[in-house]
């Protein structure tokens, strides 16, 4: 009795499978999936034996015409049979002495996608286990992934080209980007939500913002959507004279870029503005969270205050608060290189001293300013103080090796890191890492400062981590960008991106992506600080250097 019950539900459950009806959101997931994993795991596929872009182009309008599970796994079933026999090699070798991290790898989809009937998901196992391999190294200062390239003639007003660009990237993503588990959301997720609207997309700009959108998810303060033709230079965005940072929900006018503008506006450092175009600075931190895209919070105000301080329109109206009252003006914003007028005057801009003695022996380093050729002579200077700032809140100039030469009294590892692992795409293993220092009894034997807030990003987290290497060095300051490693950039017809490409950690595997640079010493400017000219930031550092707490 119980095995015709079995073979009943068995029966039941293969009619059901081929006719229940699925939706375009459903078909397209799932083939955007399997398309991914064939361009990196089948054999020929991934030799480059087949236009692969071509393929999808080919095989959308049957994934269309599928109106059941069964008609769906049919055409994907057979689409991999067009490519031909994939030899057996299983099971492949594993390697030697490579230590994998395997957070972001996640293959169950194989097995578990209820589009795929038992014969298709077996086949697709077949692949991975009968996967590509490949002898190319992975470099991370370059785009050396096997067949990952950039996109240009492409007609983003067509449906189908617009899948393959999401398509192509989701992937990317999926497989190449170290920080996936990372990611507030589910990649997966991420791909249903946004297939309907690039599906659905009237306009190339209905399209980029769909395509923006997806970018935010990955939670990355590297990733930067910039259009070609349509840069802050030219003559389509204007800007506030000024630079601005968000505090409580405010935006606090912290440099002034163009003295003209600004002076007929009456605008100055310290300003405290509510409101932009009549939304609220709360309403509009609240309205952008799906074109920026940041590791943490820190990242994303201050990504969202230059962003907030440019228009379209020439003509705003800002609401500023003063001595408790609220007061419009209606303002004339102009295009980047006439708001930024300071900027580009020859000689406006006051030199910035690259390193300096402060008072009570104290040594001062910009390290957005100083160069590798600076450094012998900052080292004489700065080597019988009994404190050094290194200011980081910017980004340092590569100066990271002989500055911690000087300070360590020996060699140190500082950051370890994971890679892709190319013959199993969306594993990735870690590597010795990078150390820094020296034998050297001559060290400096003062306290080492480090001063971080959110514009210190990748480069300046990286060299803040090197810096921790001295054992007598102190962080002060705000949280960091919460983005390391190196850069992978990826360009399409009109528009460009950006990730995160290697995976950065402390040598005892502690992660600093989203996170950042934790600072010993919390210490954030405030209203009045910055109104009153103070560095709070700083004076909180001397009085640390002085007093010990």
């Amino acid at each position: 009795m119980q095995k015709i019950i079995l073979i009943l539900v068995i029966i039941f459950t293969q009619i059901l499978f081929g006719q229940s009806k699925i939706t375009e959101t459903e078909k397209l997931t799932a083939t955007c999936k399997v398309w991914g994993f064939l361009k990196y795991y089948h054999p020929k596929v991934a030799a480059g034996e087949f236009n692969w872009d071509q393929q999808l182009i080919d095989i959308l309008p049957k994934i269309e015409k599928a109106k059941t599970r069964k008609e769906y796994s049919l055409v994907i079933s057979n689409w991999i049979d067009s490519l031909g026999e994939v030899p057996l090699i299983a099971p492949v070798a594993a390697p030697k002495d490579v230590v994998f991290f395997d957070k972001n790898f996640d293959l169950s989809w194989i097995n578990l996608n209820a589009l795929f009937s038992r014969n298709l998901s077996a086949k697709l196992k077949f692949i991975e286990e009968n996967r590509y391999q490949t002898e190319q190294e992975f470099d991370p200062d370059f785009d050396s992934f096997k067949n990952l390239k950039n996109y240009f003639d492409i007609d983003y007003t067509d449906k189908n080209n617009r899948i393959r660009m999401i398509f192509a990237y989701w992937n990317v993503i999926e497989y190449f980007f170290p920080y996936k588990y990372l990611m507030d959301q589910k990649w997966d997720l991420s791909l249903e939500q946004i297939i309907p609207a690039v599906v659905e997309a009237k306009t190339e700009d209905d399209f980029y913002n769909a395509f923006i959108n997806l970018t935010t998810k990955l939670n990355d303060s590297h990733v930067e959507f910039a259009m070609y033709n349509n840069s802050i230079f030219n003559d389509k965005i204007k800007s506030f004279p000024g630079r601005g940072k968000i505090i409580d929900e405010k935006l606090v006018i912290t440099e002034i870029t163009g003295d003209s503008l600004a002076q007929a506006n009456n605008v100055k450092v310290g300003d405290v503005i509510t409101k932009i175009n009549h939304k609220t600075i709360k309403e509009l931190i609240a309205l952008r969270r799906d074109a920026i895209s940041a590791s943490n919070e820190s990242k994303y105000l201050d990504k969202l205050a230059s962003r907030i301080l440019m228009s379209y329109s020439d003509k705003v109206d800002v609401e500023f608060l003063e001595d408790g009252k609220y007061t419009t003006k209606s303002m004339t914003w102009m295009v980047h290189h006439e708001s930024h007028r300071n900027e580009y005057k020859k000689g406006a801009q006051k030199k910035k001293e690259k390193f300096k003695l402060l008072d009570n022996n104290v040594g001062y380093v910009d390290m957005g300013v100083i160069k590798q050729r600076h450094i012998p002579d900052m080292i004489e200077t700065l080597k019988s103080t009994k404190a050094i700032v290194f200011d980081m809140r910017n980004y340092p100039n590569g100066t990271y090796e002989d500055i911690s030469n000087f300070l360590n009294p020996k060699e140190a590892t500082f950051a370890i890191y994971t890679y892709p692992y190319l013959n199993y795409p969306g594993r990735f293993y870690w590597t010795k890492g990078t150390s820094t220092g020296k034998d050297n009894k001559d060290n400096y034997k003062g306290k080492v400062i480090v001063l971080l807030n959110e514009k210190s990003l990748s480069q300046a987290e990286w060299t803040a981590m090197c810096f921790q290497t001295a054992g007598n060095t102190t962080i002060i300051g705000s949280q960091t960008a919460g983005t390391d490693g190196n850069v992978i950039e990826l360009d399409f017809k009109h528009f460009h991106t950006r990730y995160s490409g290697i995976g950065v950690y402390y040598p005892d595997k502690r992660e600093t992506q989203r996170i950042g640079i934790v600072p010993d010493i919390e210490i954030k400017p405030t209203i009045k600080g910055i109104q009153e000219g103070r560095d709070e930031v700083l004076e909180r550092a001397l009085k640390f250097i002085e007093m010990g707490v």
